[in-house]
């Protein structure tokens, strides 16, 4: 890497809390961990994480599928409010064909505690799953997606003179990019959506 004059773009910022206290009762940590699957929609991950520019604030929320590290969904907004996860929520929910195995699992975040989405996990019949108060390992495959999606897109870029609707658009492109183009190499060097395909599991 000397040689190469490459350099490790390494940024510790504080992470975005949406901790409130115990609003409503927690559900067990069923993931423990554990987060491989041998098929798509057996375990999503969640959480919201938060980009500081000179424009302003700016909060993101995924569902990360266990499966290949694929997004299911997404949503940005200038709010961390309920809009921001249900509205993501009910994107995700639209992919899906069999509910019944299906463990969502995030933090303890108020945004995860509130009537909506607790009445979301019920009508639809999944099973939700929650880390220890905070125990960011117990969701550390959500968090490693954050690492490297503020390694490759955010730290080290200058913001000043990018607006907030700009700033969206381009994270928007990101989200895209990382499903379609971005290979991994533990999917054998393919996207997501790339990897999917070669199994025949979408068109």
């Amino acid at each position: 890497m000397k040689e190469e004059h490459l350099i490790v773009r390494s940024v510790t910022k504080k992470k975005y809390s949406s901790y409130a206290g115990e609003i409503t009762p927690a559900t067990s940590n069923l993931i423990q961990r554990n987060f491989k699957t041998e098929a798509p929609d057996e375990k999503w991950l969640t959480d919201i994480t938060e980009f500081r520019i000179p424009a302003g604030k700016v909060y993101l929320s995924p569902i990360i599928d266990c499966f290949d590290g694929g997004i299911v969904s997404w949503s940005i907004s200038t709010q961390p409010n309920a809009e921001l996860v249900n509205s993501m929520f009910d994107q995700a929910l639209d992919t899906l064909s069999d509910h019944s195995k299906l463990i969502v699992h995030s933090d303890r975040g108020v945004h995860y505690r509130w009537p909506g989405w607790i009445e979301r996990i019920k009508t639809n019949g999944l099973t939700q799953s929650m880390s220890k108060k905070g125990c960011s390992p117990d969701n550390s495959a959500c968090e490693g997606f954050f690492g490297r999606l503020k390694n490759e897109f955010f730290y080290g870029f200058k913001w000043e003179n990018i607006s907030i609707d700009t700033f969206i658009k381009l994270l928007d492109d990101y989200m895209h990019w990382y499903n379609n183009k971005r290979i991994k190499l533990s999917l054998g060097g393919l996207s997501p959506i790339n990897y999917r395909k070669t199994l025949g599991l979408i068109a």
